[in-house]
């Protein structure tokens, strides 16, 4: 898919039984427009309330993830949001006549094979990614949960799980999720698993009306099990008795392991529904140990706190460690400023429309000496001087044979000064074609950033201007709009 947001093509629907309530429910998962998000609404009450797919409205986590909205509810919502999260779907209304999404096959398959059946909508909007910078974490001793978050190599959404509940028959087992691609065949088809012994206590206590020995992994690591036990089971969940019987590696027979770390891959499944309530895509690494619902969902609420702590920090950051586009010796074969008046260090980056350049300030340089003593500032004019000059770069760049011109100012616009400049800092400029160039006239706006803060803005107009005839003696030609890539 592209980095545009998508939605479905048409309505469909899945229909099915509610696992904690034993009620048939349909759900429709119905196209939506840019920037709606990923919302649920019931149907079945009076007004037919909507409920956004957001962390903040977890109100439980007791064997699945509960939203909340006053009085209204949604249960078990993972399974649908982990489908429609993987499969790159942005914007998306969840129709239910129910309160419980249904549980299927206890996978994320069947919402998988309905999402694509419906098809997908490429939109005009683009996908709003939050892009992991710097490591986040969460922990509880009570619960055993460890979620780290760091940043991926590749930007790709990454995930690696480890399971430990001391226990014979699970014992430890690691899934990883190397990119989401993987979702589809390798994590959607594994299915929630549940110990014996906790489907005893849900189903005495009125839960898991609609479970079943089908729609789940059932384990079993008590050595003294008798059949006479898993009777009473089969009566307790209201199923007829079949001969029902625990393997040696602890799973009861009515089913076999697709994966042999499958309950593993189905709490990588987990998080990924979960993580879908944050309410943006997410390019990092997760890596988590005995991870839950309660955790999943403390941890998605950490990443909102996050994002909206950077919403407030206006900062705009580079990486100067990357390798230049242009250093030192190339920009001196494009420029003809020399010292003590040459301004530009390297160039980081440019594309069509726009140029990333960097000024290291030094206190060897001579303006220093009278600007100003005991005080040293780095005077406005020549700040803005830089920043001409990295656009002089863009500008001299679009033509074959740069030496040969000189760029000239015409005018400046909106020059503000932010922050003061000292030795020791480092300017970043990121300038921008506010038309296309035409006739050699280039008009730009810039700022250049301290520590990712703005320090000065300015609107820019030159020319460039031939000095030198060409050596061919070919007629010179009128620089044209921006194509360097």
């Amino acid at each position: 898919m592209s980095d545009n947001q998508h939605t479905l093509k048409q309505e469909t629907v899945v229909k099915g039984v509610g696992l904690h309530t034993g009620e048939t429910v349909t759900i429709t998962l119905c196209p939506a427009p840019e920037g709606h998000g990923l919302k649920f609404q019931r149907t079945d009450l009076e007004g037919q309330p909507v409920i956004d797919a957001d962390a903040d409205l977890v109100v439980s986590t007791a064997r699945g993830t509960t939203l909340g909205k006053g009085d209204v509810k949604v249960n078990t919502t993972e399974h649908v949001l982990a489908a429609l999260y993987a499969l790159g779907v942005d914007n998306c209304l969840i129709k239910l006549d129910g309160a419980e999404v249904p549980i299927m096959d206890g996978s994320a398959s069947p919402f998988v094979e309905a999402i694509e059946k419906a098809g997908f909508k490429e939109q005009d909007a683009v996908r709003n990614w939050w892009v992991l910078k710097e490591p986040i974490w969460f922990e509880t001793e009570e619960r055993g949960t460890e979620m780290l978050g760091v940043p991926a190599p590749g930007g790709e959404f990454r995930l690696t799980v480890m399971v430990d509940y001391n226990s014979p028959v699970l014992g430890t087992q690691h899934a990883s999720m190397y990119n989401i691609g993987e979702f589809q065949t390798e994590i959607a088809p594994c299915r929630t698993f549940v110990f014996l012994r906790e489907v005893e206590q849900l189903a005495k206590a009125g839960l898991i009306k609609g479970g079943d020995l089908d729609n789940a992994i059932v384990l079993e690591d008590r050595e003294d099990i008798t059949k006479d036990d898993l009777k009473a089971l089969a009566k307790t969940i209201g199923r007829a008795y079949q001969d029902v019987e625990v393997r040696r590696n602890g799973v009861l027979n009515t089913t076999d392991l697709k994966f042999l770390n499958e309950p593993a891959r189905h709490k990588l499944l987990d998080i990924i529904g979960d993580l879908a309530l944050v309410g943006r895509p997410i390019k990092g690494h997760i890596l988590a140990a005995r991870p839950g619902h309660f955790g999943n969902t403390t941890f998605a609420k950490r990443i909102k706190d996050r994002i909206r702590e950077e919403e407030k920090d206006q900062r705009v950051f580079f990486d100067l460690t990357k390798e230049p586009l242009y250093d030192i010796n190339a920009i001196t074969k494009m420029l003809p400023h020399r010292y003590p008046f040459l301004l530009v260090d390297k160039v980081l980056s440019m594309d069509k429309t726009s140029i990333v350049g960097v000024k290291n300030v030094t206190m060897n340089e001579p303006q220093f000496t009278g600007h100003f003593p005991d005080n040293p500032v780095m005077p406005g004019v020549l700040q803005v001087e830089a920043m001409a000059q990295v656009g002089g770069i863009f500008a001299l760049s679009q033509v074959p044979d740069p030496e040969n011109y000189t760029t000239y100012f015409l005018k400046t616009d909106g020059v503000r000064y932010r922050r003061k400049v000292i030795p020791g800092d480092t300017l970043v400029f990121r300038l921008e074609l506010i038309t296309p160039i035409r006739r050699g006239i280039v008009h730009m706006k810039g700022v250049g950033y301290v520590n990712g803060q703005p320090a000065v803005e300015a609107e820019m107009m030159a020319q460039i201007a031939r000095d030198k005839a060409p050596a061919d003696g070919k007629k010179p030609e009128t620089p044209k709009a921006a194509t360097h890539a």
